[in-house]
């Protein structure tokens, strides 16, 4: 049976997250960055995003975060440009989506950006234009059917 000569198993690896639930600064964006919605993950620590100046770019996701801060399409994130590749960025922070409806408020992101605020925001949408499913029947028409 092989002895254990590492410094603990899964648990230790995965640590605490504590830093969830603490309430950090508003970072906003300085000269050569730019706010970014992920369009969607490619894997290998990767993804595609929109930039708010309207180009479309392929962002790494830098190691400090990878594995740690799980980015979903949708998302608010802070990129960093490359002077040496326009069509490349790379993810510095994401947002929380609290910190993404103050970017907006604040004026920082565009009116037309779409936040995704979970599950709940897109059943609501559904119900608006979903309302002429529902049919009301008279006893007549029961009766002839």
């Amino acid at each position: 049976m092989p002895k254990n000569k590492g410094k603990g198993g899964k648990n230790r690896k995965r640590g605490k997250n504590e830093a969830d639930d603490e309430k950090r600064e508003l970072v906003f964006k300085e000269d050569g960055q730019e706010y970014a919605q992920v369009l969607r993950m490619l894997g290998n620590g990767r993804c595609e995003a929109t930039c708010i100046d309207g180009t479309k770019r392929l962002c790494h996701i830098r190691g400090k975060m990878h594995k740690k801060v799980w980015i979903a399409a949708g998302d608010i994130v802070l990129v960093g440009l490359r002077d040496y590749q326009d069509d490349k960025a790379d993810v510095i922070l994401k947002y929380m989506p609290d910190e993404a409806r103050l970017l907006k408020a604040y004026g920082e992101l565009p009116e037309n950006t779409r936040l995704n605020e979970g599950i709940a925001g897109g059943i609501d949408e559904e119900e608006e234009g979903g309302g002429d499913d529902y049919i009301e029947f008279e006893d007549e028409d029961i009766d002839k059917i």
